[in-house]
């Protein structure tokens, strides 16, 4: 083979896209997302869920969450030579039409869209599978979504993810903070309820937290309350990654290393000085650490990427 033919070879097969628009079917309208990186069917893709509430493709959120993580991440992949697709979820953002209300959603209707995502993208590239990277509680929905064995699934890179239920981070959480003594009673009794799958009035419950347990979001809770992480980890049977930053102050060490006890096969990497974030943090004041969450000018903590981009490239798709 000549060098140009060998150049225009690899220039079909891998061609650069840059940051490009790209949907998937929904359930009332299409999903929308970002493609970053390059393009061919020989070139990995990442499909990146985000966290909690409204966040954003870019792991951003109006609720002042600007750190940015998702997008830093794709850049960082691009980099390397892999591709990534980061999404707006059903309701929310550009994917606003794939259903009239963002609060009618369950992480089973999150694990249907990331099938969907993996189609659409197996259809665009020609790729046999996709690798789903979730953060926070992107990470139960690709653990979920794993869990039933979707074709053209290469893996599962869980980001900061719990090892437990919800209802057990979130009591856990409330109770680490003294300020929130007067709470605890009312925290305790939804949290209960909605563990046991009922609803209860928000306006029963002491403010603020009328606010956390909002009546529209409730149905939410109870299907991610019934989720254990460690028992759809240990119902993966494709290659799972689990990274944890040790500062994180959501998400605890002893979260990851539930998940890596339930599957015993995952790849576990610890990152120290990291937090919820993605980003480096040095010492412990909690507000220096909350601090990044609102600076996109912050890198991400450099072993974050190589933390992918090592699972993915010694993971060959099958």
């Amino acid at each position: 083979m000549s060098l140009v033919t060998l150049l225009a070879t690899i220039l079909a097969t891998a061609t650069p896209m840059g940051d490009r628009d790209i949907a998937a079917p929904g359930p009332q309208g299409p999903l929308k997302g970002s493609w970053t990186g390059p393009q061919g069917p020989s070139v990995p893709v990442v499909l990146m869920i985000p966290g909690s509430g409204p966040t954003d493709r870019d792991g951003n959120s109006p609720r002042g969450l600007k750190a940015a993580s998702l997008r830093l991440l794709a850049e960082g992949l691009a980099n390397r030579g892999i591709a990534s697709v980061r999404i707006n979820k059903r309701g929310m953002f550009a994917s606003a039409g794939a259903i009239p209300d963002a609060n009618k959603v369950t992480i089973d209707d999150y694990a249907a869209d990331t099938r969907a995502w993996i189609a659409a993208i197996r259809a665009k590239t020609g790729a046999p599978c996709v690798w789903v990277l979730g953060h926070s509680e992107g990470g139960l929905v690709a653990l979920d979504t794993a869990a039933a064995r979707p074709a053209g699934l290469c893996g599962v890179i869980a980001v900061s993810t719990p090892g437990r239920p919800l209802g057990e981070v979130m009591r856990a959480q409330l109770h680490a903070n003294p300020a929130n003594a007067p709470l605890l009673l009312d925290a305790d009794r939804a949290i209960d309820a909605l563990e046991a799958g009922r609803t209860i009035p928000a306006t029963s419950l002491t403010p603020p937290l009328p606010m956390l347990f909002a009546d529209a979001v409730q149905p939410f809770l109870v299907n991610s309350f019934a989720k254990d992480p460690a028992k759809l980890a240990a119902a993966t049977a494709k290659p799972l990654l689990i990274v944890q930053g040790e500062s994180d102050l959501q998400v605890t060490v002893e979260d990851a290393k539930i998940l890596k006890a339930a599957q015993p096969k995952a790849t576990l990497v610890l990152l120290p000085k990291v937090n919820h974030v993605l980003k480096t943090v040095e010492g412990d004041s909690r507000g220096a650490n909350l601090a990044t969450y609102a600076d996109p000018n912050l890198p991400l903590a450099p072993g974050v990427v190589t933390a992918v981009v090592d699972f993915v490239t010694n993971h060959p798709a099958q």
